[in-house]
C-alpha cells in the first residue's frame, strides 16, 4: 500500500468523514519523482464538532502518528465540520508555491 493509501484508509477508519482529499503535492517540491513526502489534506468530519483548530489537528496527527515520524515530511491540513464546509463552497484553499528548495526557484 502507498503512504497516499494508507492515510486515506487510516482517516476513514477513524473518523467519521463525509468528505476526504489526500493531495500528494510532492511533485510542488525538490523531491525525486514518484515521491511520496508532501500532501496535503482536506479533511470534512463530524468528529470535529466543539473542537478548535488545534485539537483537530492534534487528533488527526494522533491517528497518522507512525505516517508523520517515518513516511512523510510535511502534512497541510485544511480541517472542518459540515456546516464549514458548506459555508466554504466546498472549496478549500490551494497550496502556496514552495519557497524551499522547488523545481522552479
Amino acid at each position: 500500500m502507498n503512504v497516499q493509501s494508507g492515510i486515506e484508509k487510516k482517516l476513514i477508519d477513524n473518523l467519521n468523514t463525509s468528505h476526504l482529499e489526500v493531495i500528494n503535492e510532492s511533485n510542488n517540491h525538490n523531491v525525486p519523482a514518484g515521491s511520496e513526502s508532501h500532501f496535503k489534506l482536506v479533511l470534512v468530519c463530524d468528529d470535529f464538532e466543539g473542537k478548535n483548530l488545534l485539537a483537530r489537528h492534534r487528533l488527526v496527527n494522533k491517528i497518522l502518528e507512525d505516517e508523520l515520524k517515518n513516511k512523510i515530511h510535511a502534512l497541510a491540513m485544511h480541517t472542518y465540520t459540515n456546516s464549514e464546509w458548506q459555508q466554504k463552497n466546498e472549496n478549500a484553499p490551494k497550496s502556496p508555491p514552495c519557497l524551499g528548495g522547488s523545481k522552479e526557484g
